[in-house]
């Protein structure tokens, strides 16, 4: 299988929680996401019972610490455009849009079926503008259409752009994760502020709950989630090398099962 068509089952998965949490909207939560939910329910409540961290409880300060850091690059660091990609049912460019109006361009990107039903929801919203749209973005090639180049190539280079992966790079092999952090550099350097967010694994964090639970995430995803770091300098060492000036690994909320990295160009 590839990284690509692991990927789905946790868009709507993760679309469905973010509803379920007042962090979305209806239009974004799928009937798949709500099967996948309670299909595992019994077991994150049996979780919960003895005191373990759910699934929920994870994404949940994932998502909320990858909003706090996109809202101090739009506030305090002069960004005022976004590519989040792989974006699947979240609502976060409805949310930051709704939010900061003609001071945000947010562009959702995605393989073409899930670019395509992202595109569909949003619409019955009335969510889509030139100020937030819906892109198809294959985020492994490195150039022609559907690439980063090309998507970034529309933007205005005058403005500050952050690019956000959420729930991705666990699903893509070292080589991949390297070649994407290249572009990503790249494509950044291109724009007077350049900022990258996104969740990331550390081996240095995989206590037996965790590892349980990095288990019981390869098989809700059908696929392997790879870890590719053993602590923050190892990932802070290869973000400088793919060509980014700085970047810092923050904890993603108290439970510290994964933690977000920020980069700067």
């Amino acid at each position: 299988m590839s990284p690509s068509s692991s990927i789905s089952p946790t868009a709507h998965y993760t679309g469905y929680v973010w509803a379920r949490n007042g962090l979305s909207h209806p239009e974004l939560e799928t009937v798949e996401g709500r099967v996948l939910f309670e299909s595992l329910r019994p077991l994150m409540v049996a979780r919960s019972a003895v005191g373990e961290p759910t699934l929920e409880q994870y994404l949940m300060a994932r998502h909320t610490t990858i909003d706090a850091c996109l809202e101090q690059a739009i506030e305090s660091a002069g960004v005022s455009q976004v590519i989040e990609v792989a974006s699947g049912m979240s609502a976060r460019g409805w949310r930051f849009t709704h939010r900061y109006g003609d001071r945000l361009t947010y562009i959702e990107a995605d393989l073409p079926e899930m670019a395509e039903r992202k595109r569909r929801a949003l619409r019955r919203i009335g969510s889509l503008s030139p100020r937030h749209h819906v892109a198809t973005l294959d985020a492994l090639r490195g150039d022609g259409p559907h690439s980063l180049p090309a998507l970034a190539a529309q933007l205005d280079h005058r403005r500050g752009l952050a690019i956000i992966t959420e729930g991705l790079l666990g699903y893509l092999p070292d080589a991949a994760v390297a070649g994407i952090w290249r572009r990503f550099a790249a494509t950044l350097k291109q724009f007077p502020s350049g900022r990258y967010i996104s969740d990331i694994h550390l081996e240095i964090n995989q206590t037996p709950q965790v590892r349980l639970f990095r288990l019981l995430l390869s098989a809700f995803v059908r696929g392997r989630v790879h870890l590719h770091f053993k602590a923050p300098e190892d990932v802070v060492a290869a973000l400088r090398s793919a060509g980014f000036a700085r970047a810092e690994v923050l904890p993603a909320g108290p439970l510290e099962l994964a933690r977000v990295v920020e980069a700067w160009t």
